[in-house]
């Protein structure tokens, strides 16, 4: 195997390549040195910038530099990136792109005002991503238990990190729910009641 001081300098050599294919490949891998990863978040290639905002390794300043990038995927990344400052998460709440705001929704450091606000977003994507994370308010979980949309629904029914006595309510509730899906996300939730499981076991749908 080479050694490390061998992978990097390679690292350092292929980030200047002239295929962007090959220095999305550096700038996504976790060797990658900091400098390089600074230099690259500049590349005139989007994909490129996406990885570096997508680097567990990407310095917070360059997070803070992608987060007003002209390419909103590269936002995505940043607003998924579990180092990004809470104030960029707060910025990047409000963004136009619907998945810019569902990333926020999604990031477990997103705080709580911000997840009550994006709860009531617009855009069903986004209230599933706070119906995903492990940190929205339990009274918000419940209101999105009835949102119109089922893929919102099925998040809260696979949600395991709401309390039991609360969740089993929802779980029950929802074990006959009309869309297939939602049942099935019931069934996966580790704090589903034994007897909700034993109904969900003859489910007409057999993905359920």
């Amino acid at each position: 195997f080479p050694s490390h001081d061998i992978l990097v300098d390679g690292l350092v050599k292929l980030s200047t390549d002239e295929d962007y294919y090959v220095r999305r490949k550096v700038a996504q891998n976790p060797n990658t040195p900091v400098d390089i990863l600074v230099k690259l978040s500049t590349d005139e290639d989007s994909d490129v910038r996406e990885y570096v905002a997508k680097n567990p390794n990407t310095p917070v300043d360059v997070l803070v530099q992608l987060s007003t990038d002209k390419d909103s995927g590269v936002q995505r990344y940043v607003a998924e990136n579990p180092n990004t400052p809470v104030d960029v998460l707060v910025q990047l709440s409000t963004d136009e792109d619907r998945y810019v705001r569902r990333d926020v929704a999604r990031n477990p450091n997103t705080p709580v005002d911000v997840l009550v606000q994006l709860s009531t977003d617009e855009n069903s994507d986004v209230r599933g991503g706070v119906a995903q994370n492990p940190n929205t308010p339990v009274d918000v979980l419940v209101k999105l238990s009835t949102d119109e949309d089922s893929f919102v629904r099925r998040y809260v029914a696979e949600n395991p990190n709401t309390p039991v006595d609360v969740l089993v309510d929802i779980l029950v509730k929802l074990s006959t729910d009309e869309n297939s899906d939602v049942r099935g996300g019931v069934a996966q939730n580790p704090n589903t009641p034994v007897g909700v499981l034993v109904q969900l076991s003859t489910d007409e749908d057999s993905f359920v």
